[in-house]
This record gives C-alpha cells, sequence and structure tokens, in this order.
C-alpha cells in the first residue's frame, strides 16, 4: 500500500503557472494544501527565509518531516520530486 506524500502547494490566485501545478497534482489524484500568498506577506516573508525567494510557485513535497521543494514551475521536474518521495518512502 502505497502512502500519500505531504503535498503544499504556495501560489497566488491568477498566477498561470500555479495553476499548471494544481492541475497536474489534481489530474493525477495528489492532495495537497494550498498556502494563498496574495495579501499575506509574512507567507513570502517565510518563503524568503527557507528558500531566499519571494515567488511563487513553490511546491514542498515529503513524508512525516522530511521535505524537498521545487521553487519553479516545471512539471517534469515536479513527477522526479514526486517519484523522489515514492523511493525514500519505500525505504
Amino acid at each position: 500500500m502505497s502512502i500519500q506524500p505531504n503535498i503544499v502547494v504556495w501560489s497566488k490566485t491568477g498566477c498561470h503557472f500555479c495553476g499548471e501545478i494544481k492541475a497536474y497534482l489534481e489530474a493525477h489524484h495528489y492532495a495537497y494544501v494550498n498556502l494563498e500568498v496574495a495579501g499575506h506577506d509574512i507567507l513570502r516573508d517565510v518563503l524568503e527565509a527557507k528558500y531566499g525567494i519571494r515567488h511563487v510557485p513553490v511546491v514542498e513535497v515529503g513524508y512525516g518531516q522530511t521535505y524537498s521543494a521545487l521553487i519553479e514551475a516545471d512539471i517534469e521536474k515536479l513527477e522526479q520530486l514526486l517519484e523522489q518521495s515514492r523511493n525514500l518512502q519505500s525505504i
């Protein structure tokens, strides 16, 4: 039995790239938590502290307390990150 990874998408309403990432996750039946950064400068401050950026989308994928992040809108890299998380989960 495969356990779904925890996925957090940092996004902004109206962001085309954010929409692509969320559409991919939904099409492949991944549940995710969406963090809306528009109007929430504190969330952008968190992104800057964690990754040195203030832009979205950012996708965090992990199990338990171990997360990896994708800080660009690249579906191919997202697929690789999800595959890596599946491999780590099976260890």
